[in-house]
């Protein structure tokens, strides 16, 4: 349990999360004026959680394994895919579901009272900006975390 509790890598990652959740709180009362609490929780938006996440982990395991270790590698790979994968797969899936919830509500409209249902959620995916945000919080927190501690 110590060497769980005492694991930087670990730790900077997960803060890193944090760090960027908290922050997506702040950046939306800046664009829209108003606290939505919900966003601590969510996924998409800005900065992205995820890109922060596996580069903090990354930056983690350069600086405490070494830049040219098979750790290292892997950690970049996954951190590639898990980025790639944010601005592809989930960006389209979050486009493709707010067009269905334009479409539902424009039936609804038709005909005065379409089926009642929760819309899907569109903020699933993120931009390239996000992404980019998203990964240079998560270096820079690695970074900080094993220079400071």
């Amino acid at each position: 349990m110590a060497e769980l509790l005492s694991n930087q890598v670990l730790w900077t990652a997960l803060l890193a999360t944090a760090l960027a959740q908290i922050l997506k709180l702040f950046v939306y009362y800046y664009v829209e004026r108003r606290w939505e609490w919900e966003r601590l929780m969510e996924t998409g938006g800005m900065p992205s959680s995820h890109s922060a996440t596996v580069v903090a982990l990354a930056v983690g395991i350069g600086m405490a394994e070494g830049w040219g270790s098979t750790f290292f590698a892997i950690a970049v790979v996954l951190a590639t895919i898990v980025m790639y994968d944010a601005t592809g797969i989930r960006r389209a899936a979050g486009l493709h579901a707010a067009r269905l919830n334009d479409l539902f509500e424009e039936l609804r409209t038709v005909i005065q009272r379409g089926p009642e249902q929760e819309p899907l959620k569109e903020l699933l995916g993120h931009t390239y900006l996000e992404v980019a945000v998203g990964a240079i919080l998560g270096g820079l927190f690695a970074w900080l975390s094993f220079s400071l501690f």
